[in-house]
C-alpha cells in the first residue's frame, strides 16, 4: 500500500507542476500587460509604463520569470498582487471561506436532490416517472449557469420575492447562487444513483429481504442505496472540485465575494499573480480530491494497488 500511495503522489506532483507551467505560460497571452493597464488608468506616458514594467520584471525572459515564480511557489510565495499590492496568499485566504461556502451548499443541494430523483427513477424503470427524472437530469445538467441563475432570479426574486436577488449577508442570500450551482451536479448524481440502482436491485440479497417481508422502503434506503452510493461518493469528491471552478460565474452573477469574483477582477486587471495563485489553488484542490480517491480505491482493492 505505500508503495502504491508513493506512485500516485509522484504522479499527481506530475500534474500539479503540468498545471501550474500551463498556467504560468498561458497567463502570458492574456493581451496587454500589467504596466500599460495600470499606467494608461492613469493617464500615464509610454516612458512610464516601460518603467513599471522594469520595475515589475516584466522585461526578464519568460524563462527568467517561470523559474522566480517555481522558485517563490515551492517557499509558499504566490507573490503580491500588482493592483493591491498586498500579498496574493492574503488575499486568498480572505476570500474562501465565501467560495468555500457557497460550494459546500450546492454540493449538499445537488446531494438532496440527486439522490431521491435517481432512486424514484430506478424503481419506477421505464414508466413516465423515469422518463421525466431522466429528462429533469438532462436538463439540469445542459443547462448554462447564467442561464439557470438568471431564472431563478426571475422566479424567486421578482415574481415571488421569496430571496434577494444579488449580494451576501444572511443565509438567503446563499441559497440562490447555491441552487443555481447544483443544478449541473445534482443531475450527474441522479443519473449515476439511478445506474447503480439498477444494477443493485436485482441482487440476490434483495430479493432474500423482500421474502423475509422486508418493507419497502428499508430494501431501498438501507440495503440498495448502501451498496450503490460507493461509486456516487467518488463522483461527489470530484463534484466539489467542479464547483469550485463554477463559482467564477456564479459570484459574478449574483455580485458575491468569494474566489470567482477576485479572479475575474485580477483578469481585468492582468494581474498576473493574482490570476496565478486562484487559478493553482482550484486546481490543486482538485487534483488533491482525486489523489485522495485514488488512495481509497487501493484501500478498498487490493486489485488496484497491484495494477
Amino acid at each position: 500500500m505505500l508503495s502504491f500511495t508513493l506512485r500516485r503522489l509522484l504522479s499527481t506532483l506530475v500534474v500539479l507542476w503540468a498545471v501550474v507551467t500551463l498556467t504560468f505560460f498561458a497567463i502570458r497571452l492574456l493581451p496587454g500587460d500589467p504596466a500599460t493597464v495600470l499606467v494608461s488608468q492613469a493617464g500615464g506616458s509610454a516612458q512610464d509604463i516601460a518603467a513599471v514594467r522594469q520595475q515589475l520584471g516584466l522585461n526578464d525572459p519568460l524563462a527568467v520569470q517561470y523559474v522566480r515564480f517555481l522558485g517563490g511557489l515551492i517557499q509558499g510565495n504566490l507573490g503580491v498582487s500588482l493592483v493591491s499590492r498586498r500579498p496574493v496568499a492574503d488575499a486568498i485566504v480572505e476570500q474562501l471561506p465565501h467560495t468555500l461556502a457557497l460550494a459546500t451548499s450546492a454540493t449538499f443541494l445537488a446531494l438532496l436532490a440527486g439522490i431521491p430523483v435517481g432512486i424514484v427513477a430506478a424503481t419506477h424503470r421505464g414508466s413516465w416517472i423515469d422518463q421525466l427524472c431522466i429528462a429533469l437530469s438532462v436538463l439540469g445538467f445542459s443547462m448554462p449557469i447564467l442561464m439557470s441563475g438568471l431564472l431563478l432570479m426571475l422566479l424567486f426574486s421578482l415574481l415571488l420575492g421569496w430571496l434577494p436577488a444579488t449580494g451576501q449577508g444572511s443565509w438567503r442570500h446563499l441559497v440562490m447562487p447555491a441552487l443555481c450551482l447544483s443544478l449541473a451536479s445534482s443531475a450527474t448524481i441522479a443519473r449515476l444513483v439511478r445506474t447503480q440502482m439498477l444494477e443493485v436491485l436485482p441482487q440476490g440479497y434483495i430479493t432474500v429481504a423482500r421474502a423475509k417481508g422486508v418493507v419497502e422502503r428499508v430494501i431501498l434506503w438501507r440495503h440498495a442505496l448502501r451498496n450503490a452510493l460507493i461509486p456516487v461518493i467518488t463522483v461527489i469528491g470530484l463534484q466539489f472540485g467542479s464547483l469550485l471552478g463554477g463559482t467564477v460565474v456564479t459570484e459574478s452573477l449574483f455580485s458575491r465575494r468569494g474566489l470567482g469574483r477576485l479572479v475575474v477582477d485580477a483578469i481585468f486587471w492582468n494581474d498576473y499573480p493574482l490570476i496565478q495563485g486562484v487559478v493553482i489553488l482550484g486546481a490543486a484542490i482538485y487534483i488533491a480530491v482525486n489523489f485522495l480517491v485514488d488512495v481509497s480505491y487501493g484501500l478498498l482493492d487490493p486489485r488496484i494497488r497491484r495494477g
